[in-house]
């Protein structure tokens, strides 16, 4: 059964994470430069999310994130605790290499960025939290879909229908099958301009011992800062990251339950 997609929940969600990327209150002319979105949409939006206590509208005639969202969230307590986590990790590598790191997780065969750390870097890339992109499109899907059963990622592959973002991006959907199960083997995942020319890529799975979850750091930069020393130094760092992370997350297993 195919669905019609709701142009107003769009609108509404892309408030919500500017809101909680710049995590500051914004006043409705401010959203509405941001997002070139149209003045009464956006006006109707703001003031039905006040009314549900999604946000929050200020003497200031600000509008912030609300006390209902807060209630939202804490369903979402595992999520919640997994950036927690990782977060440190992703600045620490961010710091060391100059390279935009980023954690992502696998949501209906997609790629959903929730958190990163890109204030130190050689070349900044513009992917914001909340971000989609398809499971096939870069590193980051390699490292996710190698965390399913075999017989999930192959019915998986069956179902996409690869991109040519590159010369080399793998369309090849047995070759994508034997990247995916190598990074299963390997606990590491590459991309070698596939996804963007001129753009190298390394990505690490992460273990939350949740069903649900399925989580993956990787870090991103320009393919000539990728030298043979820096992708092996870089390699060996998330890999040390993702099994220090893995050893938090079975700690504390029993708070993604």
């Amino acid at each position: 059964m195919h669905y019609k997609r709701v142009p107003a929940i769009d609108k509404c969600f892309s408030i919500l994470y500017l809101m909680a990327e710049d995590k500051r209150p914004f006043g409705f002319n401010e959203i509405v430069k941001k997002l070139t979105l149209n003045k009464s949409t956006v006006f109707n939006i703001l003031h039905t999310l006040d009314d549900l206590g999604i946000l929050e509208k200020g003497q200031d005639g600000l509008f912030r994130l609300g006390p209902r969202l807060f209630v939202l969230g804490s369903a979402a307590a595992g999520g919640a605790e997994l950036i927690k986590t990782v977060h440190p990790y992703l600045e620490a590598i961010n710091s060391q290499f100059k390279f935009s790191t980023f954690l992502g997780i696998l949501a209906n065969e997609e790629v959903i960025i929730v958190d990163k750390a890109d204030r130190a870097h050689l070349v900044k890339i513009s992917s914001e939290i909340g971000m989609r992109r398809p499971v096939f499109a870069g590193v980051s899907g390699k490292a996710l879909l190698a965390q399913l059963p075999v017989k999930k990622i192959e019915k998986i592959i069956e179902n996409i229908t690869p991109v040519q973002y590159t010369p080399r991006t793998i369309t090849d959907k047995i070759a994508f099958r034997d990247e995916i199960l190598k990074v299963k083997q390997d606990g590491i995942a590459y991309d070698m301009e596939e996804y963007i020319e001129g753009m190298i890529a390394v990505a690490v799975p992460l273990q939350a011992y949740r069903e649900d979850l399925q989580a993956v750091i990787w870090t991103v930069g320009l393919k000539h800062d990728f030298t043979k020393p820096v992708m092996a130094e870089i390699s060996s760092a998330l890999s040390a990251v993702a099994d220090e992370i893995n050893s938090r997350f079975s700690l504390i297993a029993g708070h993604f339950e």
